[in-house]
């Protein structure tokens, strides 16, 4: 049963007033923004930092997808390389050649998929575009191509590998020769 005689002395000893309590002073609001400005700067500048002087590590080695029976032509296999969280997809395109790109698009990481069919893979979170053949990017906001990985056929077995370029391999006989 509630009683209506409530102790009230508390309020003798913690004076709050509802005007003061709901009001925020200027002193008040530079500190939250001086706080919010300086959690920010921190945050841009860890990611600043680590962009720069701790770029993403190379793919080493060989790694085993799938055997080649196991992906029809036109069709896809998501997989992620031991060691690491970085979602990739393997496309078996309608001429039978396979390519292996980063899933994530370069835009804002939507996962992208592949248009069986259309040459194209699309990302459908701002209609980005890329070459399927290539990873350049046809139509939409994506910055720059999809990270490529070299497919290495042995037998039935289907393997990746860091993907080199053309340039890449040129610079690297022209060190190796000098």
């Amino acid at each position: 049963m509630a009683t209506d005689k409530k102790d009230n002395h508390w309020k003798e000893d913690f004076p709050v007033y509802q005007l003061e309590s709901t009001q925020v002073s200027r002193r008040d609001f530079a500190k939250f923004l001086c706080l919010v400005s300086g959690g920010l700067a921190v945050g841009s500048g860890y990611v600043a930092i680590k962009a720069n002087f701790f770029p993403p590590e190379k793919i080493a080695g060989e790694h085993f997808v799938c055997k080649k029976y196991e992906l029809p032509v036109g069709g896809t296999r998501s997989f992620v390389i031991a060691g690491s969280t970085i979602p990739y997809i393997l496309i078996r395109m309608e001429n039978n050649e396979f390519r292996a790109y980063e899933q994530k698009c370069t835009h804002l990481s939507c996962a992208v998929f592949y248009k069986p069919g259309s040459g194209k893979i699309e990302c459908p979170c701002h209609n980005g575009l890329f070459d399927a053949f290539t990873g350049e990017v046809l139509a939409g906001p994506p910055p720059r191509p999809l990270p490529r990985l070299e497919v290495v056929i042995k037998g039935e077995e289907i393997f990746v590998k860091d993907f080199k370029s053309d340039k890449e391999n040129s610079e690297r006989s022209n060190h190796s020769a000098t």
